[in-house]
């Protein structure tokens, strides 16, 4: 049976330690709905601690240490394998699937791209290209719907639109970082 894709909170978890060794306590603080990326993605205690173990099993993140917990057991400080960090640069370089998807995981994807310091036109320009090449099938498929259908469609069609618009953009706007040396 095959692996299955790492879902978005397991890839947030990961993009975190690969900015710093952290235990699950602080990642969950990052991650709660109050918490530094929670207004992008949220994720339970119980999902960051799953999701360690996930990344651990697979061997993209270690344990890198330990330190007193306050009212408990000591904390295991995790920190990304090598193999962890090729994961994550290649997951933050791939555009989106669905326009559906923007609102999570692009969005999630561009803040880590910018808080490692990664440029992302080359990816913003895959997304856009992509987007760019549904959008035509769309309106075609709008003016040849009737009904609730059409309703449906043409949602789709301005939410592809202004993602579209977004995406673009930020593509005019992204400074491009130097390549390192």
């Amino acid at each position: 049976m095959a692996e299955r894709e790492l879902a978005p909170g397991e890839w947030a978890v990961l993009a975190l330690l690969s900015e710093r060794p952290a235990h699950g306590w602080a990642l969950a603080a990052q991650l709660g709905p109050d918490g530094e990326l929670g207004s992008v993605w949220s994720l339970g205690r119980p999902l960051v601690y799953r999701s360690i173990e996930i990344l651990a099993e697979r061997g993209l993140i270690e344990p890198f240490g330990h330190e007193p917990g306050l009212r408990g057991p000591n904390r295991t400080i995790y920190r990304t394998t090598c193999e962890g960090a090729t994961s994550l640069l290649g997951w933050v370089n791939e555009p989106v699937d669905h326009v559906r998807d923007v609102r999570s995981l692009l969005l999630l994807k561009l803040i880590f791209a910018e808080r490692i310091g990664l440029d992302p036109t080359p990816m913003l320009v895959e997304q856009r290209d992509l987007i760019a090449a549904g959008l035509g099938t769309l309106e075609d498929r709008v003016r040849a719907s009737f009904g609730s259908e059409r309703i449906l469609l043409r949602f789709r069609l301005e939410s592809t639109r202004a993602v579209l618009r977004f995406v673009e953009g930020l593509l005019e706007s992204t400074p491009r970082l130097e390549a390192a040396v």
